[in-house]
This record gives C-alpha cells, structure tokens and sequence, in this order.
C-alpha cells in the first residue's frame, strides 16, 4: 500500500515537472521564431509604457498610404529598452519601424500585440 502511494506521487510529481518543461519551451520557442518579418513607415502617434507589474513599451504608428486616404493605425509592442529609447527621441518625426510578430503568446505579459519592434530608423 505505500509502495503504490509513493509510485502515484513520483508520477504526479514528474507530471507536474515534465507540464512546466513543455510549457517554457513553448514560450521560448514562441519568443525565439518569429512568424512574419517587416517593417512598416508613418508617424508615432503613441508611445507608452504599460502594465501592473511586467512593464512594456506598447505604442501606434500612424501610416498614411496616400495623401488624403484615411490613416491606418499599427500596434506594437517593444521589449528593448534601448528600441524605445530611439522611438522616443523620434517621436514627430517619420520613422520606419522594422518588426517581427509572434503569434501564440499568452496573455499580454510579453506585450498587448504580436508585434514587437526590433529597430527604428528615423525617414526625414
């Protein structure tokens, strides 16, 4: 009898552990391939840092196609301190935000969007 107890305790313990291994390789895997690459150009229309207790840079840019069409908003997430910095001291300025979006995050502890910015290039 205590022999299968300690059996069923082994197996839930090793359950538990092999849930917790599988699912940080799931994030990691989600955080390390991206599923689309780009950039995108127009002028930040905000830019702030969010969030209770994991901060994250979350900001809009504003893409105007065509002069006089109606503007598209495009958000994103940034995680490099050092990205935001740069977007911050464009900020007026049009930029050319080049990203990559990983899809299946979960929740908006790595930010609210599925695109993170990887560099900003100021186009003026």
């Amino acid at each position: 009898m205590l022999l299968n107890r300690k059996k069923i305790i082994s197996a839930l313990i090793i359950a538990i552990i092999s849930a917790i291994a599988i699912f940080a390789g799931y994030i990691w895997g989600a955080l390390n391939w991206s599923y689309a690459k780009g950039e995108r150009a127009g002028y930040i229309q905000k830019f702030s840092r969010k969030g209770w207790i994991v901060k994250t840079w979350e900001g809009e840019l504003q893409m105007v196609p065509v002069p006089g069409a109606t503007p598209e908003k495009f958000a994103f997430s940034v995680m490099d301190d050092s990205v935001a910095i740069k977007i911050n001291s464009t900020m007026g300025k049009k930029v050319s935000l080049t990203y990559e979006q990983h899809k299946g995050l979960p929740g908006s502890y790595f930010g609210e969007t599925e695109y993170f910015i990887t560099n900003v290039k100021p186009l003026e």
